[in-house]
């Protein structure tokens, strides 16, 4: 089996087009995770192996936002479970195409869990927010609905964007690849989840905590209306 530095050196030259991807991904969590993918080959891990790993560090995340009064030591342990099992969640992908390519078994294992993750995390926010009233100011109902409008506009854009991948024409096999927008990466940062989890470090701060949280599902809801409307338009040039 190759070293952790030879694998490194293969997967550097082994990444994913960066076209439609956010600065924070290409810059942070793809790098952490070709270390993490790296890692994983070296000790034997398999991709499915590496995807319950993500799993199981951002249930354990989502599950601590519901079940513990909030503090800004939560946040901070909160945001690093989130923001590892992100990482992680890139690792695995990565790890596929090192081992020579994955499965559609681990494809759908991957796109299973990151929809779990996302319905998992905003259903234990509307649970803190239940839960602990005082200390979010949550106590009209009303923002109860805040995590449940969150979370439509997660699921859907998830959605929307794998099944519109599935539906557009594949480029000729050789054709160059896109080159990455620097505008449009900077622009994504708003919907990316890494991004998004570093709304968790306000958790102690109750009330700033939920202003950080529903303006970050604001967001979301206006960007689901641009994809929505980006990828109808897309798909209606695609002949049937």
């Amino acid at each position: 089996m190759a070293s952790v530095g030879t694998a490194l050196r293969e997967l550097r030259g082994a990444q994913k087009s960066a076209k439609g991807v956010s600065l924070y991904s290409r810059f942070v969590n793809r790098p952490a995770g070709r270390y993490l993918a790296a890692g994983s080959y070296g000790i034997g891990l398999t991709p499915n192996q590496v995807t319950l790993v993500s799993a199981a560090l951002s249930f354990a995340g989502a599950a601590a936002v519901a079940l513990v009064a909030p503090s800004w030591g939560l946040g901070v342990a909160v945001w690093a479970l989130l923001a590892l099992g992100f990482a992680f969640d890139s690792a695995d992908g990565q790890l596929a195409r090192l081992r020579g390519g994955g499965s559609a078994s681990g494809e759908w294992l991957d796109h299973v869990v990151d929809c779990a993750k996302l319905t998992a995390l905003h259903t234990c926010v509307l649970i803190a927010f239940y839960r602990f009233p005082e200390e979010y100011g949550t106590g009209a109902d009303g923002w109860l609905l805040v995590p449940l409008g969150f979370q439509f506009a997660a699921v859907v854009t998830f959605f929307g964007g794998l099944l519109t991948e599935k539906l557009k024409p594949k480029a000729a096999p050789g054709s160059p690849a896109a080159e990455p927008s620097t505008v449009r990466a900077v622009a994504l940062l708003p919907v990316d989840y890494g991004v998004f989890c570093l709304v968790f470090l306000l958790v102690g701060g109750g009330g700033l905590f939920r202003w950080a949280y529903a303006g970050a599902g604001a967001l979301a809801g206006l960007f689901l209306l641009a994809f929505l409307a980006k990828w109808y338009r897309e798909l209606s040039a695609v002949p049937r």
